[in-house]
């Protein structure tokens, strides 16, 4: 359960959780300090209030993960933000990587290149902690992780969630408090409602779910990628700045190896053409 840290949030509240088999407390970090964290949330106090309760949960043996969201504000904090999160006994720490709407959220948003810095960063801290790391939106991440496992000279000490193809419509769905089945929470797109249908046959057979697993959809260099099968590009974060749900992934840097071909093949074309 996924809860905001409100005065109401204290140890006798997290107690009568336990009791009625709460299994796991989540909680937002946004920042090493209360500075940060509190400005990120617009709440004063929200850093205090959470140090709290992690420390209520721990006492009382409740298992905690931490969410962190990463923008432009939190990517060079995350070694911070970890140093604070070290101080409990957490099970997790999953980082959300932006997805934001229209040309003022999109100012939020890291680089590609920023991004790529970002994997190598988690790639490095993960190996040192005793609890996983996971990533949400940042589908690119599970293809750096190929990429470090494809080299026969690097041992991955860091499985990380497992190079699984788990994607807005490959093993996760999302159903709203309305009862709309999404691909993601952060893809307002509904493929059915469970007032209606049934979810199996939603996920199984809706048009949308469909649509999405066949990666011959996909457009921009997200179709050309030859990961696409295992990442396929944030869906969420395309549809969300340029409202097609098939575009390429804005948010990665890599360059499929298709299209550094024809670069090449362009180059030595002109070259020729010149002499």
């Amino acid at each position: 359960m996924t809860l905001s840290t409100t005065p109401l949030l204290n140890g006798k509240s997290l107690m009568h959780l336990k009791r009625a088999g709460l299994k796991r407390l989540v909680l937002s970090l946004d920042g090493p300090t209360p500075e940060l964290h509190d400005s990120f949330r617009g709440t004063s106090g929200s850093f205090a209030r959470t140090l709290d309760a992690m420390h209520c949960a721990n006492a009382i043996g409740l298992p905690v993960q931490i969410n962190t969201t990463i923008s432009r504000q939190t990517i060079n904090e995350l070694e911070n933000i970890l140093s604070v999160v070290k101080n409990f006994r957490i099970v997790m720490w999953t980082l959300f990587f932006m997805v934001s709407t229209g040309p003022a959220g999109a100012a939020d948003l890291p680089s590609p290149d920023e991004l790529e810095s970002a994997f190598v960063k988690i790639y490095e801290l993960a190996q040192q902690v005793p609890f996983n790391i996971r990533t949400t939106e940042a589908q690119h991440h599970q293809r750096y992780l190929l990429q470090q496992r494809s080299q026969p000279e690097e041992k991955l000490a860091y499985p990380g969630p497992g190079i699984l193809p788990i994607n807005e419509n490959k093993g996760f769905m999302f159903i709203s408090y309305t009862g709309e089945v999404q691909p993601s929470g952060f893809l307002p797109v509904s493929a059915g409602n469970v007032r209606n249908d049934s979810v199996r046959d939603i996920y199984r057979d809706s048009e949308l779910f469909q649509q999405l697993r066949d990666s011959t959809n996909l457009h921009g260099k997200c179709g050309d990628c030859e990961f696409r099968e295992i990442c396929g590009g944030s869906r969420a974060r395309a549809y969300a700045l340029s409202g097609d749900i098939f575009a390429e992934d804005p948010s990665c840097a890599y360059i499929p190896r298709t299209r550094r071909k024809e670069k090449v093949g362009l180059a030595i074309h002109l070259g020729r053409h010149c002499q």
